[in-house]
């Protein structure tokens, strides 16, 4: 499963019936990250400081005020809906004098913080795993052409007595297909470990 990551950080400003709604959307890799983010960024004399932040399973969101579930639900949602991780958004509204009831606050929370990542530059991401493989010299070549037809590549080397000593890389979702592939080319002689990334 891959997922697009944000490049850098990004903000939208919009006018919906006299508040001013601005949605900034930031690459995150942990909750200290979003900390960070939430200080830079949040206008503590603004009417709201609403926001979410999605990073893998980990996820929070915050309504500041808002009537419940109509502001860090609806922005979680627009993350979620764009396939981002690894993000921190966060709206600052400026109270114009014309309240939106629930479902306008819920449309323009979460509208803002789509719109900007609608229009944000992403990488995907594709979750790696790394292997530790022990293997007899004569299956080098065969390890090395596989490894290569599903996008992977060795990361080191060491050769003994016994044979070689490599540590591989290659996307997640391909690494039980690969070590079925090198145990059928080896007839079982090559001796496969995950590793933690």
């Amino acid at each position: 499963m891959s997922e697009k990551r944000l490049t850098q950080t990004i903000s939208l400003e919009e006018d919906i019936k006299k508040s001013l709604f601005i949605g900034i959307c930031s690459p995150i890799k942990s909750i200290d990250d979003f900390g960070a983010f939430y200080d830079q960024h949040a206008i503590l004399d603004a009417t709201h400081n609403c926001w979410a932040y999605r990073i893998g399973q980990n996820y929070r969101f915050n309504d500041d005020g808002e009537p419940s579930g109509t502001a860090g639900k609806p922005i979680l949602a627009a993350i979620d809906g764009a396939g981002f991780d690894g993000v921190a958004a966060l709206v600052i509204r400026h109270y114009g004098g014309i309240k939106l009831g629930t479902g306008g606050l819920a449309r323009a929370y979460g509208g803002v913080i789509a719109r900007a990542l609608n229009q944000a530059p992403f990488e995907i991401h594709v979750p790696q795993q790394q292997l530790e493989i022990h293997l007899p010299f004569a299956f080098e070549q065969i390890m090395y052409q596989l490894l290569k037809s599903i996008g992977g590549t060795s990361q080191s080397t060491a050769y003994s007595a016994q044979g070689l000593k490599a540590v591989i890389e290659l996307p997640a979702t391909a690494s039980n297909t690969f070590a079925d592939q090198l145990n059928n080319a080896t007839k079982g002689a090559a001796k496969i470990k995950a590793m933690d990334v």
